[in-house]
């Protein structure tokens, strides 16, 4: 059995100010996508590589990715988020056995979260998300009104990729009514009962969403090949 890593890189760049699809931002002269991608397959646990495009960029991101994954399938995304999962999930090989899910904005993600998640689900676990510590203080409000204070202790950040048992997250998604909008796969399972458990994530998965996260990330690319 192998595993497979399926990227929805068909949403747009607005909050960047770009003027392209976020995946394909350039971070220190090379698109987000690939820094991703490049970082996924050190770990050693990827055996598939599915990338959904915009529907009009595919050529160019077949192009793009034959030097860093020569054998990648590109496919067009659709309107929502869980369309374009879904596009990728159609294009996996019956083989596969374990599903990543992984947002190309999320750049940095060291290798080792890539093998842990992979570890879990092989493990048994239908779903794995890794996550990190939620370091602010969390107030639930009401308007301009604060209505409580949320006890951080319950509360973890999640990152990607996530993963999933490949059988689960295909009945998940036939099961999910069209055009859902859904923030992420793991909560897909959850509403249907299905058990999704954590691995410890990174700092350095954090999504680039703003310009000032493109500049946190280009430092840290700066300090990576610093001497």
């Amino acid at each position: 059995m192998r595993s497979a890593l399926v990227v929805p890189a068909a949403g747009r760049g607005d909050r960047l100010g770009a003027d392209r699809p976020k995946a394909l931002v350039p971070l220190a002269g090379v698109p987000l996508l690939v820094h991703a991608l490049r970082r996924a397959t050190a770990s050693g646990v990827v055996d598939v590589v599915v990338v959904v495009a915009p529907a009009g960029a595919c050529d160019e991101v077949r192009e793009l990715l034959a030097p860093v994954v020569a054998d990648a399938v590109v496919v067009p995304g659709g309107a929502e988020r869980q369309d374009s999962v879904r596009a990728g999930l159609a294009a996996l090989p019956e083989d596969v056995d374990v599903v990543l899910v992984h947002d190309a904005a999320r750049c940095l993600t060291p290798a080792p979260v890539f093998a842990a998640v992979v570890a879990a689900v092989r493990a048994g676990a239908p779903g794995v998300v890794p996550v990190v510590p939620v370091s602010d203080t969390v107030k639930r409000v009401a308007g301009e009104r604060v209505v409580e204070t949320v006890d951080r202790s319950e509360l973890a950040a999640v990152q990607t990729p996530q993963g999933f048992s490949a059988p689960v997250l295909r009945a998940v998604h036939a099961a999910a009514p069209p055009g859902a909008s859904v923030t992420d796969d793991a909560g897909m399972l959850e509403a249907l009962g299905h058990p999704v458990v954590t691995v410890p994530g990174d700092e350095r998965a954090f999504k680039v969403t703003r310009p000032l996260d493109l500049l946190l990330a280009e430092a840290l690319l700066d300090r990576e090949v610093a001497p």
